[in-house]
C-alpha cells in the first residue's frame, strides 16, 4: 500500500488567497468576505485578523509575521485537512505573499480572489487612466536607476514605505532627471475617513507635510 504524503493530502484542499483591498471593507469583493467568513483556517497580518476573523474560537489562525517560513509551514500543515484563506491588502498580484506562496506551493492547489489595490483605488481618486502607467515599489527596496529615469510622458504609480517617503522620492527622482515641475500627488489614508491626497510638484514636496506608506503617484503629462 502506497503511503500518502501531504502533498497527496493536499489535492482536495485550496490556499484561498483573499485580496481585501484597500482597508475600507465597503471595498472588499463580496466573494473574498464569503471566504473569510466561511473559512476554518484563516491567516493574516495581526490588525487584519483583529477585523475580520471569528473571536469564538470557531476559526484556526496564523499571524503573518517576519518568519514566512512558519507561516509556510502553518498552511502545509492545515491544508491535509481543510481550505486554508490567506488575506492580504490589495490585490494578491501586486506585492503581496501570494508570491511566496506560489513559491512553496503547486499552482493547482492556490486560489486567488482579487481586489483593489491601492495603487488602483489611487487613480480611480485622481480620474486618471492608468493603462498606460508604470508602478514601481519603493516598500522595503529601491528600484534601479534605469526604471526610475525620467521619459518624457512617463506616469507612475510607486508604493513607499518609512524610508522612502513623499519627500525623500521625489528627490531621487529630480536626481534621475525628472523636471522639478512633474506634477506628483500624494494620496494616503486611501478609502478610509480620514483619506488624503495632496497635489504638488516633485520639487513642491520638499514643502508639504511628510507622508509614509502611501501611494505616490507622479506625471510629466
Amino acid at each position: 500500500m502506497k503511503e500518502m504524503t501531504n502533498t497527496d493530502k493536499m489535492d482536495n484542499h485550496k490556499i484561498i488567497v483573499a485580496g481585501i483591498g484597500p482597508g475600507n471593507p465597503d471595498y472588499m469583493l463580496p466573494a473574498a468576505r464569503k471566504a473569510i467568513d466561511e473559512a476554518n483556517v484563516l491567516v493574516g497580518g495581526s490588525r487584519v485578523l483583529a477585523d475580520y476573523a471569528k473571536h469564538d474560537g470557531e476559526q484556526r489562525t496564523m499571524t503573518i509575521k517576519r518568519d514566512i517560513a512558519a507561516v509556510m509551514t502553518f498552511i502545509r500543515d492545515e491544508l491535509t485537512s481543510s481550505d486554508v484563506v490567506v488575506m492580504v491588502s490589495g490585490d494578491p498580484g501586486y506585492f503581496s505573499l501570494l508570491d511566496a506562496i506560489r513559491r512553496e506551493f503547486p499552482a493547482d492547489v492556490i486560489s486567488v480572489i482579487p481586489g483593489i489595490s491601492s495603487i488602483q483605488f489611487a487613480f480611480a481618486r485622481l480620474a486618471l487612466p492608468w493603462h498606460d502607467a508604470e508602478f514601481l515599489s519603493f516598500h522595503g527596496r529601491r528600484p534601479s536607476d534605469e526604471a526610475l529615469k525620467f521619459i518624457p510622458g512617463r506616469k507612475i504609480g510607486m508604493l513607499t514605505d518609512r524610508k522612502y517617503t513623499s519627500r525623500t522620492i521625489p528627490t531621487i527622482l529630480m536626481e534621475m532627471g525628472w523636471p522639478g515641475d512633474a506634477r506628483l500627488y500624494i494620496a494616503s489614508r486611501l478609502s478610509y475617513s480620514d483619506e488624503r491626497i495632496v497635489e504638488t510638484t516633485l520639487a513642491g514636496a520638499a514643502d508639504v507635510d511628510e507622508t509614509t506608506d502611501c501611494v505616490l503617484v507622479v506625471t510629466s503629462l
